[in-house]
């Protein structure tokens, strides 16, 4: 896993540059700048709206006794997505713009699911419960 991040860190900021010079050859420099601005606000506002929604149904479902798990794997989804915006760049854009859109997000979630899952069963990954029912007397 920590090879493939670190691959992930060196090959996607050296497509980033080269998409950006691309870009700034074929639509000018002014243009692609505007782009990145104007990208990132509308991935901040798009940010904090999901956000704010995964919030308010978290607490929904904890109001009415329910384990949110569906809502965690949202926030963690619109959580690498506004983060992933931050950063300048087309390629990380798109990632974040399909994290922060909830029709895109239900793909990803699946696969950060199967990896949870698969983290639990492999021991890499233990849950532990704070329920005070499940506590041995």
């Amino acid at each position: 896993m920590g090879k493939i991040f670190l691959l992930l860190l060196i090959v996607v900021p050296a497509l980033e540059i080269f998409v950006l010079i691309l870009s700034g050859n074929v639509i000018g420099i002014p243009m692609t700048i505007i782009l990145i601005i104007l990208t990132g606000i509308l991935g901040a506002t798009l940010a904090k709206k999901e956000g704010l929604n995964a919030i308010r149904t978290a607490q929904m479902q904890a109001s009415q006794g329910q384990m949110p798990s569906g809502v965690l794997l949202d926030g963690i989804c619109i959580l690498v997505g506004g983060v992933v915006l931050l950063t300048p760049g087309f390629i990380t854009d798109a990632i974040g713009f399909f994290l922060l859109i909830p029709q895109t997000r239900a793909v990803f979630k699946g696969f950060l699911l199967k990896f949870i899952q698969r983290a639990m069963k492999s021991g890499n990954v233990v849950f532990v419960s704070n329920n005070p029912w499940n506590r041995k007397r």
